[in-house]
């Protein structure tokens, strides 16, 4: 089922297609039948490889209280230290701030269209992939891209941001 569906979309995901249009990005959204909560759930439902979800993770910086988005590989675990060092020192968000910063609930944030502009980075494992698939506003939401259409669509920087083993 995509944006074009009968079936409508839900609010957030209207915004996110909206928004999307705006930018002349040629992939509809497209529902997923379960929820996309996690990115091995989004990845069962797309029928792809659980590292080309493109996860959307919010932090807050301690020092002014902006969100920062970690856009990462739905495979790596985000290393605090290393964002931290990018972008100051972090502290964790609740539910409450994550809908109130990014106007999305977790499991659906997006990774544009935020209520206010967070600090970003892009995880640069993303790039091994030629197709990601981001969350578009809601849970059951998804829209397909490539990690170059990420990088023009967010304006965040590429960096090294998942814990190693």
């Amino acid at each position: 089922m995509s944006a074009e569906s009968a079936t409508p979309l839900p609010e957030s995901a209207q915004r996110v297609a909206r928004l999307l249009q705006e930018l002349g990005h040629e992939h509809s959204i497209v529902i997923l039948p379960q929820t996309g909560k996690t990115s091995a759930e989004a990845a069962q439902g797309l029928g792809c490889q659980v590292a080309q979800i493109a996860k959307s993770i919010i932090f807050r910086r301690r020092a002014d209280d902006v969100p920062v988005l970690v856009i990462a590989s739905g495979v790596n675990r985000v290393d605090e230290a290393k964002v931290a060092g990018l972008v100051g020192e972090l502290a964790k968000a609740d539910a409450r701030y994550v809908r109130d910063m990014t106007g999305y609930a977790i499991g659906g944030v997006c990774p544009i269209g935020h209520a206010v502009k967070p600090a970003m980075l892009i995880d640069q494992d993303l790039f091994q992939y030629d197709t990601l698939w981001a969350a578009a506003g809601h849970p059951h939401a998804v829209f397909q891209l490539s990690p170059q259409q990420l990088v023009a669509m967010t304006g965040a920087p590429v960096a090294d941001v998942a814990l190693r083993a």
